[in-house]
């Protein structure tokens, strides 16, 4: 019986992952390390092919060039944000939180925004700010586990092919079999985990951008850190945009009452709508598309189980196991029924 089992491939590539699974979960926080490399790793491969591919059109050039300098730019770029910038991050997520609190604290006289605080009360939002601030502080800490992951993503960038023909070689020895799985797996990952990721940072930058440009246009405070929210929730499906909407409509009650507050809900709206209909459909097309209460569901599991990581991964996570489970990635439209009639 069992030995029948093993001979059903899905059987076995389940196992297969049921076991990098429980290796996954028993490293502990070198699980942050491993995910955050794969993403790493992962656009900076894609950004390479998009220059590599760009450039050789005028003149060949070597990828390892194109990878240096990308990570290059990625250092230079972390060096200026961390000596120059990261004061004053820090110093507007501090603001920023403190006038968070200040409104659930004096919101008595207004009944309009008593309410609010009320309801933000009860999801213990004082809570959230608190822990994070304390990320926030704890920063400086990444930055080695940071760099760690910047150097191993450069070496495996730089030594891919070598990478590739050294692990090939397993394809012939005793476990063999064991490497055809492995290689199944890994291909349907990079192919739905990997894209869907990619379309989500993607989908993030536009949001970013677009929300910034509004805000700026409006005159809000705290731009530097209300960017990095924005960024940070964009990466959440669909949640995140909602999450988002509670500090831009708080600060823009404050800043002009109700009627910026409205302002800001509908440039959000017009924001996501052109999201959902113009990029969405370009960069998911070729994805499963969620209805929005596997979404909820998909993404409250998932933060239970992986914490902040589950929000951002959850989805993709998802759609890999829809694409082991064959479950079809396009909507297929339903072709008319045919009756053969004998004569």
């Amino acid at each position: 019986m069992i030995k029948e089992w093993l001979h059903n491939a899905t059987v076995r590539r389940f196992l297969i992952l049921l076991l990098f699974c429980l290796i996954l979960f028993s490293m502990g926080s070198m699980l942050h390390m491993i995910l955050l490399l794969f993403l790493v790793t992962y656009v900076m491969n894609r950004l390479q092919h998009l220059i590599t591919r760009g450039l050789n059109r005028f003149f060949p050039i070597n990828y390892k060039v194109v990878v240096i300098l990308l990570y290059m730019i990625v250092i230079a770029g972390i060096v200026l944000g961390i000596s120059r910038y990261s004061p004053r991050i820090v110093d507007q997520v501090v603001q920023l939180t403190n006038e968070i609190m200040k409104f659930l604290d004096t919101a008595d006289g207004d009944n309009f925004a008593s309410k609010i605080a009320g309801y933000l009360q009860s999801f213990d939002i004082k809570n959230y700010t608190n822990e994070a601030l304390k990320y926030i502080f704890a920063l400086s800490k990444w930055l080695e586990f940071i760099l760690l992951v910047i150097i191993l993503s450069l070496f495996f960038l730089l030594q891919k092919k070598e990478i590739y023909k050294f692990t090939s070689k397993f394809k012939t020895s005793k476990i063999g079999w064991f490497y055809n799985e492995v290689a199944y797996l890994g291909d349907k990952f990079v192919s739905s985990f990997g894209k869907v990721i990619e379309a989500q940072l993607l989908i993030a930058v536009f949001n970013t951008v677009l929300t910034m440009l509004g805000l700026w246009i409006l005159g809000y405070p705290y731009l530097f850190a209300l960017t990095i929210m924005v960024f940070l929730l964009s990466l959440v499906p669909v949640a995140g945009v909602m999450i988002s909407l509670v500090p831009l409509c708080l600060i823009g009650y404050q800043m002009g009452g109700l009627q910026m507050a409205i302002i800001v809900i509908i440039m959000i709206i017009i924001i996501h709508a052109l999201e959902t209909y113009f990029l969405n459909p370009k960069l998911m097309a070729h994805k499963t598309k969620l209805p929005m209460f596997y979404t909820f569901i998909v993404l409250i599991l998932s933060q239970h189980f992986l914490g902040i990581w589950g929000l951002i991964i959850g989805i993709p996570i998802f759609v890999f196991m829809l694409d082991i489970l064959d479950v079809n990635k396009m909507e297929k439209t339903e072709e008319p029924v045919r009756v053969e009639t004998k004569l």
